[in-house]
């Protein structure tokens, strides 16, 4: 019997054979750990990391009195805060458009919230 890390690799797999970042629109990647939530906007051809964002960002990790997303409370509230951060940070390189992917995990929970919370803040998918 395949171990859930094993599965999520199979699906994985599946996902990138069809899914590839060119210059004019990267690839959106996602991992979630149990802790934290990252994303990355890679240009597939190059293999270079246009834009990042994760839970473990400076912007993140400020106290919320100076206007920084709340990280603490639901880890869904601070997935979206990761997406609209991520937007915000694709804007400014003047990223419109990416192709989403899911690197194997299911699309709900806190994948879902960081995909809707970058489509609300601009980024086409």
């Amino acid at each position: 019997m395949a171990s859930k890390e094993e599965g999520r690799q199979r699906r994985k797999l599946r996902i990138r054979k069809r899914v590839f970042g060119t210059p004019e629109r990267p690839r959106l990647t996602v991992f979630r750990s149990a802790r934290h939530i990252y994303a990355q906007v890679i240009d597939d051809s190059k293999g270079t990391t246009l834009v990042s964002a994760s839970t473990l960002c400076k912007e993140m990790q400020a106290p919320p009195a100076e206007g920084a997303p709340k990280k603490s409370g639901k880890k869904a509230d601070v997935a979206k805060a990761v997406g609209a951060l991520l937007a915000r940070r694709c804007k400014e390189k003047s990223i419109e458009a990416v192709v989403f992917d899911r690197n194997g995990f299911l699309y709900h929970g806190r994948v879902k919230a960081l995909a809707d919370a970058a489509r609300k803040a601009g980024l086409k998918f």
